[in-house]
């Protein structure tokens, strides 16, 4: 039976239609990083000069690691409340285990494995022992920064020459800047993109996020899914932790307070559905990038307190949250 020229026009225009709908979010967040880089660029002098936006990576190559293993978490419907304390932990372990003079080679993997086993402890007590993801990555949040005090009370600094040698790693290219901390940022979001869009793991992370109950029904390996979602955010909060101490050559019990919640924000800014199912590793690095162009805005305006930062943020959070409801409330 052939189809009428009507009926596969129709198709046609629902194909994109659904597709449009689904990448809205993060086409929003690209709007508004470009609206930004326009009006900064029209307003202040050397605003988008490669010296500044080679800036903007490297001053949030961190929070973009961060945002990677957050978008994991999310996309299952979980949170991860400890990866600020976990990138904490990670430059604490860094700087006292260097300064107690272990080779680096050494010290790198296990400050990124501490942040590993903390999100398979999370793993399993989210999954196995259905506690609630708040509460045990709150728990695991209190861990963890206690564990910092316990270990080093004081600012530890970082002088190992090998480590400075990595931390110092920078290549230009024409007034473009890529230090050894992009790079490796760069490489996590690649790795990340790969996983969630070309992998069974990547692929099973979204079905659960849409629905557990169907994806069990499925077959798919809910339990190994889960868990691991919450290992790649602790590797994840390991290896911004690894590269913070990079970039500040210091461990300090305090670092990444509050730094969860702009993970969060990032990743729902790119947007990530909170309620899991629906989101971009790359739409996480553009809600990264509109942060970080926030502090930059307000730093060459001189005349705006640091706070506005986070007033903006805000307001930007609310926008994004507000457009998925209406998403969502369509595609029902």
């Amino acid at each position: 039976m052939t189809t009428s020229a009507p009926a596969r026009a129709s198709r046609a225009w629902k194909i994109p239609t659904r597709l449009d709908r689904r990448y809205l979010p993060v086409v929003g967040t690209f709007v508004v990083l470009a609206l930004m880089l326009v009006v900064g660029g029209s307003r202040y002098d050397n605003f988008v000069s490669p010296a500044v936006v080679s800036n903007l990576f490297i001053n949030n190559a961190h929070l973009i690691v961060l945002a990677v293993g957050m978008t994991f978490v999310i996309l299952t419907g979980g949170i991860d409340l400890s990866v600020g304390s976990v990138l904490a932990l990670s430059t604490v372990v860094t700087a006292a285990l260097l300064q107690a003079g272990w080779p680096t080679a050494v010290v790198i993997p296990l400050a990124v494995g501490a942040g590993t086993v903390i999100g398979l402890a999370h793993g399993v007590m989210v999954h196995y022992f259905q506690v609630q993801p708040f509460v045990a990555t709150l728990a695991g949040m209190f861990f963890a920064r206690g564990l910092c005090f316990v270990i080093a009370p004081e600012s530890i600094a970082i002088d190992d020459a090998s480590f400075v040698s990595l931390a110092s790693w920078v290549q230009i290219f024409g007034g473009w800047r890529m230090s050894s901390g992009v790079l490796i940022a760069l490489i996590v979001v690649g790795i990340g993109f790969l996983v969630l869009h070309f992998t069974r793991f990547g692929r099973t992370v979204y079905a659960v996020g849409g629905g557990e109950q169907s994806a069990l029904l499925m077959g798919l390996p809910v339990a190994r899914t889960k868990v691991l979602a919450y290992v790649v955010s602790g590797t994840c909060a390991g290896l911004g932790g690894l590269l913070f101490a990079m970039y500040s050559r210091s461990g300090y019990s305090l670092t990444g307070v509050a730094m969860e919640l702009d993970a969060i924000a990032a990743v729902v800014i790119g947007g990530t559905l909170l309620t899991g199912g629906t989101g971009f590793v790359l739409g996480s690095v553009l809600g990264v990038l509109v942060l970080g162009l926030i502090q930059t805005i307000i730093t060459f305006e001189g005349t705006l307190s640091s706070w506005w930062t986070k007033i903006v943020i805000g307001v930007l959070l609310l926008i994004f949250v507000a457009l998925q409801r209406v998403l969502s409330l369509r595609r029902t």
